[in-house]
């Protein structure tokens, strides 16, 4: 399978900050993954899109660790994550994810501490911040996702789309140089979703490295700088929005975004 790299949103001369090779996933004799090959580029947001069952959270989870690949390599901030089908060790692998943010369909917040512990706990205890620093830090942040009058607040009185942005604030706490977003929205009743689509829109504006599975093809439209199709365990194409949503050169794509634009 040819290489998938597309270099809009960053420098042509940069190296890539996420670089997958061979990249193949098994689940007994279910093949997810089929030898995919992807670059990402510094500053980039690449918007992962095709059919349920098509492998995109897999490819993602396989991206920081989640998932272990049967084959392939996976570098990413400068490491290399996979090598071979071979994981890191636990420690350098931990040390990794700190530097790879990631929010997933279910907020995973800890229910019994307040939002502004839950967003303290990483840089405490990961990052050697004081109580003080990472304070400042949860409520800068908290302020960006909108939600700094919450700060004091329990999990269980926040709405689903102000837990999704409370795990934004969270994952970004750490201070990753790449964030995945593992289908953020669509666990979210639909009045909620363009709350946390915002705050993920501005992180783009601000040049994060973003890797993002979604159905939210507004989103993958408005803010990728490359879309990615997957079907059947592979990357079918990748391009500019533009030309995947009015050309695409794979009849999959067109049957799959007829069907999604038209339920749209």
């Amino acid at each position: 399978m040819k290489k998938n790299s597309v270099m809009t949103g960053a420098s042509p001369s940069a190296e890539p900050i996420v670089r997958i090779r061979g990249l193949r996933k098994s689940f007994g004799s279910h093949v997810v993954l089929n030898g995919i090959d992807f670059d990402v580029l510094p500053s980039q947001v690449v918007v992962v899109i095709g059919p349920s069952g098509s492998g995109k959270s897999t490819f993602l989870r396989c991206c920081n660790g989640l998932e272990q690949p049967e084959g392939g390599t996976v570098e990413i901030c400068g490491r290399t994550l996979v090598q071979d089908g071979r994981m890191l060790p636990d420690h350098d692998l931990n040390a990794l994810r700190e530097e790879v943010g990631m929010v997933f369909q279910s907020f995973n917040l800890f229910p019994h501490l307040s939002v502004l512990d839950n967003v303290t706990l990483g840089p405490r205890k990961l990052r050697g911040l004081s109580r003080k620093d990472a304070e400042e830090r949860a409520q800068a942040l908290l302020t960006k996702v909108g939600l700094a009058h919450k700060a004091l607040a329990m999990p269980a009185s926040l709405s689903g789309g102000q837990k999704q942005r409370v795990a934004i604030a969270r994952a970004l706490a750490m201070e990753p140089r790449v964030m995945l977003f593992d289908e953020p929205t669509s666990a979210l009743d639909p009045e909620l979703v363009g709350e946390v689509l915002q705050v993920m829109k501005l992180l783009a504006s601000e040049g994060m490295t973003m890797m993002v599975v979604t159905h939210e093809m507004d989103f993958a439209r408005e803010v990728g700088d490359v879309v990615v199709v997957m079907d059947g365990g592979g990357i079918i194409e990748s391009g500019q929005p533009a030309t995947i949503f009015t050309n695409p050169t794979q009849e999959r794509t067109r049957s799959f975004l007829q069907a999604v634009l038209t339920r749209a």
